[in-house]
């Protein structure tokens, strides 16, 4: 009998390494935890015991286990039912089928209960295609729901819609003054239209009801079957701590942390999650960055490689659909955007910024940087910089994250030291359409150069943001190689187009290298972990419009079938 006998072998199909040269074979071997083979079929079959499972590939694709590297895992799970009321397309088709779904809940819910739900978007509404003018208001949830306040989070997480009810519930009127980085929209009488944008979203993110430990363990076990399902072993979590203490759908507060350590201590947790800590909220200053980090300290993990708090996020700006991201040239119908952080003057915000970068530098973390306008990414590559110049750290492997309007100069700059962005091509598929209107057609498909990126040599991590879009990492690579319109088919700067290579190293090796993890995750070579995921088909050479139809078959994580098809 023979003891060190692989424990899973899959051969016979296209294992795709994603090595140094993206090599191709046609097994791998696990025992354990760990790959320990990977070869032709004859070379995998002859290392095959008793004890071993061989799973047949027929030429099916092994790719390793993907690695969704912007990922808001315990939000994304109390997004869906029963912790929340889904409004986003295609669940519902109008602002009337989302009154509806408020009308349900309200006539389920007690007097004075919160109704929540998240993911409209205007861009999807019947009225608002109908009529360019024509945007959520908090009219259309009073007339539904005039006994429960109601908040409802915008698919992009920048902005809610609230009705009458939140709105005295947190104190907001026309005498209301937004907290800084926040806007509150108002109509031609000054009142309150219901739309809270960026930091004004506090008013009334403070007031909602928070999660207790049971549902947060129970959102994250959801969400990581789910992404089992997809073939995803690994994500990044964006965001946990007092910068996000008032946010349901943003950083669930330092209580999230310790969802994730007990599942982590229980052996409960079947991912890789690397977290990053959020010190300050939206229009947070330097020193709410000081202060939160000095609560957080670093907290720890019973095992680094399932769950890591490996750094800190920033906002920077807000986004450009609503016109929050901050731009050199004015957007299509006026206005620049603004950073997002603390200050009465652009300068003292540029200023506040480099400040908050700075601390977080010199702490000793990795900066994750949310940042989409190309003026604010040129001032966060500048404090970057500056802030290594100052504190020499060789390999903080510092990244933007979004990056969208990201120019050539900045790219330069990024590659120039090692650090990195993180893009959102799914997205891009989402409102490519949609940003023409708002930026013209020439920057709209300029929107996330993942060529530009890649020819400048900066290392290019994409991912879903959940609950933005679907953790569905194979639209990505199609939106990755095709950069077409979700709506209409179009292209939308068809130069921006990547390899089928790019586009997976951007969901499995560069994630790792994200992770300061590409020594023992990421591609299948020998003395990796064994974090699988196998398709249904070849992909090599699949026409790119076909991948979005590639079923997971099987996912291997940590070198056991989490799951099947």
């Amino acid at each position: 009998m023979n003891d060190n006998a692989p424990s899973l072998i899959l051969t016979g199909g296209q294992v795709l390494t994603v090595d140094a040269d993206f090599g191709v074979a046609e097994g791998v071997a696990v025992r354990g935890r760990d790959i320990v083979a990977v070869g032709s079929d004859a070379e995998m079959r002859a290392m095959a015991g008793p004890g071993t499972r061989v799973v047949e590939l027929d030429g099916r694709t092994v790719l390793p286990g993907i690695n969704d590297s912007h990922l808001h895992g315990a939000a994304y799970g109390m997004t869906k039912p029963p912790f929340a009321l889904d409004v986003g397309h295609p669940s519902v088709g109008s602002i009337a089928d989302i009154a509806a779904a408020v009308e349900r809940a309200a006539d389920a819910a007690r007097p004075g209960e919160w109704i929540i739900g998240l993911g409209w978007d205007a861009g999807y509404l019947a009225e608002c295609l109908a009529d360019p003018d024509r945007f959520p208001h908090r009219r259309d949830l009073d007339a539904v729901a005039p006994r429960n306040p109601v908040c409802l989070t915008h698919f992009s997480s920048h902005l809610v819609w609230v009705n009458s009810a939140a709105l005295r519930l947190c104190g907001i009127d026309a005498a209301s003054v937004p907290p800084p980085g926040g806007v509150i929209d108002t109509d031609s009488e000054g009142k309150p239209t219901g739309i809270l944008r960026e930091a004004a979203q506090e008013l009334v993110q403070a007031e909602l009801p928070s999660p207790d430990a049971g549902q947060r363990r129970r959102a994250i076990q959801s969400v990581v079957r789910e992404l089992h399902s997809r073939g995803i072993t690994s994500y990044t979590e964006p965001g946990l701590g007092p910068g996000g203490a008032t946010s349901l759908f943003g950083g669930l507060s330092t209580d999230s942390w310790t969802a994730y350590a007990d599942l982590a201590a229980s052996g409960e947790l079947q991912s890789r999650v690397s977290v990053l800590l959020l010190p300050a909220p939206i229009g947070g200053s330097a020193d709410d960055v000081r202060k939160g980090l000095a609560e957080l300290r670093r907290p720890e993990s019973a095992d680094p490689r399932l769950l890591n708090a490996i750094g800190v996020k920033i906002f920077a700006d807000g986004v450009p659909p609503n016109r929050t991201a901050l731009m050199s040239e004015p957007y299509a119908d006026g206005g620049n955007g603004a950073l997002c952080v603390h200050g009465d003057t652009p300068g003292l915000r540029s200023d506040e910024l480099s400040e908050m970068i700075r601390v977080a530098h010199e702490a000793g973390f990795q900066l994750g940087v949310h940042v989409t306008g190309d003026l604010a990414i040129d001032t966060v590559v500048d404090a970057f910089l500056a802030a290594n110049a100052a504190v020499p750290r060789p390999d903080a492997r510092h990244y933007v994250i979004h990056g969208d309007f990201v120019g050539a100069a900045s790219l330069a700059r990024l590659a120039a030291h090692g650090y990195g962005v993180n893009m959102n091509p799914a997205i891009k598929w989402t409102i490519s359409d949609l940003m023409d209107e708002v930026v013209g057609p020439d920057r709209s498909a300029y929107q996330w150069p993942v060529r530009s990126a890649v020819e400048a040599g900066v290392t290019v991590c994409a991912s879903s943001d959940a609950p933005i879009t679907e953790p569905d990492w194979r639209q990505g690579v199609a939106a990755m190689m095709l950069r077409e319109s979700k709506a209409s088919g179009r292209p939308s700067g068809p130069e921006q187009c990547v390899s089928f290579a790019e586009a997976v190293r951007a969901y499995t090796i560069n994630p790792a290298r994200q992770d300061f993890a590409e020594g023992w995750k990421g591609s299948i070579e020998v003395g990796k972990v064994a974090d699988l995921c196998v398709l249904d088909r070849p992909l090599l050479d699949l026409d790119p419009h076909s991948i979005t139809d590639a079923e997971v078959d099987l996912t291997v994580f940590d070198g056991r079938v989490v799951h099947e098809r």
